[in-house]
C-alpha cells in the first residue's frame, strides 16, 4: 500500500539508510528503539525515516489473504451481525451470481476445519451437530488440539450413521486424539414418548451429559424447503405444511425459526434427539457452516436467533446478508433471544 504522496528528492545516503532501517523494522522485526541505537539516531528520527520510506515507495505494504477468502466481506459481515468470527469464501466460479439452484460451496468444509483448528484449545469439548457441512468439515480436519468430541444431534438415518455424523465425531476425535461420544439414534422419532425413552438409554444419555460441557460447537443451517433441510425431508407433507403455517423459514439442529429468528414449532423438539436451544445458547462458541444463495434468508434468520457466534459462508450469501433490508435485532455476541425482546 503506497500513500502516493511525494516529498523532496532523497540523496543516495538517505535512500540507503532508509532502506536499511525499513529492512530492520519490517523484515527483521526490530523495534524503533533498537534501530535508533544501531544507527546512532533518536527513535523519532527512525519513525520519520520509516514514514518517508512509505511515502517514497521504498516500502510497499500489502495485506494478503488466500485468494479464496474475502477479507472485506468477512469483516463487514462480522460487524453487521456482531459476530465473533465471520469467514467468507468465494462462491463457486461457475456460479458467480450464486444461483438459487446451485449446490452449497464445497470449500466451506475445508475453511471451517481450519477455523476450528484455531478456535479449539486443549481440554475443550467440541460438539458436532448433524449436517452435510459439518460432515464435510470433519472430513477436512487435519489438526485439532487434544479435546473431547461429542455428537449434538441424532442421525438423519440410523442406517447411514457410519457415513454421517457418527463418523464425523469419530474422525474429529481421531484427529484430536481425544474421546468420542457419538449418538447411535435417529434425529427424529415418531412421538415424544419414544424420544424420551431413547434419551434415557445409556449411550445417548452419556452424550447428553456432555452437552453442558461443550465449549465449541459446529452446526449446519437449512432452509425450510426440500433437499436443503434435514428435518423438512423427514416429515410428512401434512407436518411440513403445519410448520410452514407457523412461519418456519430456517432449521438448525432440528430447531425451527421464522424470518425474525424466533423459534417456532417447539413441539417438534420433543420428538427429536438434539441439543436443546437453551443449552446451545450457553455454549461459548457456536460456529455455523452454511452457504449457497438458496440458504441465504435462512442463514440470516438463524443469525438473528442469537444462537450463533461465528459463521463460515460464501460471497453470494454475504452480499445478501449485507444488503437485506431487515436489520439484525441484536448483535450475535449478546446471545439475545428474539422471544425475550
Amino acid at each position: 500500500m503506497s500513500t502516493g504522496r511525494t516529498t523532496a528528492r532523497m540523496g543516495p545516503a538517505e535512500l540507503v539508510q532508509a532502506a536499511a532501517m525499513a529492512r530492520r523494522f519490517y523484515l527483521e522485526g526490530k523495534s524503533k528503539i533498537q534501530i535508533a541505537e544501531e544507527f546512532g539516531v533518536s527513535r523519532f528520527k527512525v519513525a520519520r525515516v520509516l514514514e518517508t520510506a512509505l511515502e517514497r515507495d521504498l516500502v510497499r505494504i500489502e495485506i494478503r489473504v488466500p485468494a479464496e477468502l474475502d477479507a472485506e466481506r468477512s469483516d463487514a459481515l462480522r460487524a453487521r451481525y456482531g459476530l465473533r468470527h465471520a469467514v467468507v469464501v468465494e462462491s463457486p466460479a461457475d456460479s458467480p451470481s450464486g444461483g438459487e439452484d446451485h449446490p452449497d460451496p464445497e470449500n466451506l468444509g475445508e475453511v471451517a476445519a481450519d477455523l476450528l483448528g484455531e478456535l479449539v484449545a486443549e481440554g475443550d469439548v467440541l460438539g458436532l451437530a448433524w449436517g452435510r457441512s459439518t460432515i464435510n468439515m470433519a472430513a477436512a480436519l487435519r489438526h485439532l488440539p487434544p479435546c473431547t468430541v461429542v455428537q449434538l444431534t441424532g442421525v438423519y438415518d440410523a442406517g447411514t450413521a457410519e457415513r454421517g455424523s457418527v463418523e464425523a465425531v469419530r474422525r474429529a476425535a481421531d484427529v484430536a486424539g481425544g474421546e468420542a461420544h457419538p449418538i447411535y439414534a435417529p434425529m427424529l422419532l415418531p412421538d415424544a414418548a419414544t424420544a424420551n425413552a431413547l434419551r434415557s438409554q445409556t449411550g445417548v444419555a452419556r452424550a447428553f451429559e456432555y452437552f453442558d460441557k461443550v465449549t465449541v460447537a459446529a452446526v449446519s443451517i437449512g432452509s425450510w424447503a426440500p433437499g436443503i433441510s434435514t428435518v423438512y425431508d423427514m416429515l410428512s407433507e401434512e407436518e411440513r405444511e403445519q410448520y410452514a403455517s407457523l412461519g418456519a423459514a430456517a432449521e438448525m439442529s432440528a430447531h425451527l425459526f421464522d424470518d425474525a429468528g424466533r423459534r417456532v414449532g417447539r413441539d417438534l423438539g420433543e420428538r427429536c434427539i438434539t441439543v436443546e436451544a437453551d443449552r446451545l445458547r450457553r455454549i461459548p462458541e457456536v460456529v455455523a457452516i452454511a452457504g449457497g444463495l438458496r440458504k441465504a434468508a435462512a442463514i440470516g434468520a438463524v443469525l438473528r436467533s442469537g444462537l450463533v457466534t461465528s459463521l463460515v459462508t460464501d460471497t453470494a450469501v454475504a452480499d445478501y446478508l449485507l444488503h437485506e433490508s431487515r436489520p439484525p435485532l441484536r448483535p450475535a455476541l449478546e446471545r439475545a433471544d428474539p422471544d425475550d425482546l
